[in-house]
């Protein structure tokens, strides 16, 4: 019995060591993020943890705070005196379904695609796929507002405005 249980804990023990030594590693820092940036990105600006940066053709604006663990990734989509109160609807549906992990917000009358997340634990691929989705929400204002092709549990995969089916 006891053969057992030190065959069970161990593994359970190392694997745990092992799983964090492997998180610290991976851990998201500037430093890795502008390597990200300088590989996948058109253009690049600004300094460690303040970046402005095209990306697919879209301006985007990278903040980190390392000390606080927090990243975001914004885009302008529109400034919010062309948004009609029909489209605000559509937005606020689309945060809820259509927009996956990056979302809409307005701040100082813009509207904008967003994405937040804490910094440390975010991977390449997230951060890749972050800039991919915050781009995708702004380019598909006014038509589809998705950030990917994926809808989560949406009752229509179709665009606002279309009535088939209802």
């Amino acid at each position: 019995m006891k053969l057992f249980r030190i065959l069970i804990i161990v593994p359970i023990v190392l694997f745990a060591n092992i799983s964090l030594a492997q998180s610290a590693f991976d851990k998201m820092t500037n430093e890795k993020m502008n390597k990200v940036l300088l590989r996948e990105a058109e253009k690049v600006e600004g300094q460690a943890g303040n970046w402005r940066v095209l990306y697919k053709e879209r301006p985007l604006i990278i903040i980190t705070d390392e000390n606080f663990n927090r990243m975001r990734i914004i885009s302008p989509v529109e400034e919010t005196s062309k948004i009609d109160e029909a489209q605000y609807k559509i937005l606020l549906e689309s945060n809820f379904d259509k927009a996956l992990d990056a979302k809409y917000a307005i701040y100082e009358e813009v509207l904008w695609s967003t994405f937040t997340h804490p910094l440390g634990e975010l991977t390449v691929e997230q951060f890749k796929d972050a800039m991919k989705q915050v781009v995708t929400l702004s380019k598909t204002f006014g038509t589809t507002y998705t950030s990917t092709d994926f809808v989560f549990g949406s009752a229509s995969n179709q665009a606002p405005g279309d009535d088939q089916g209802n």
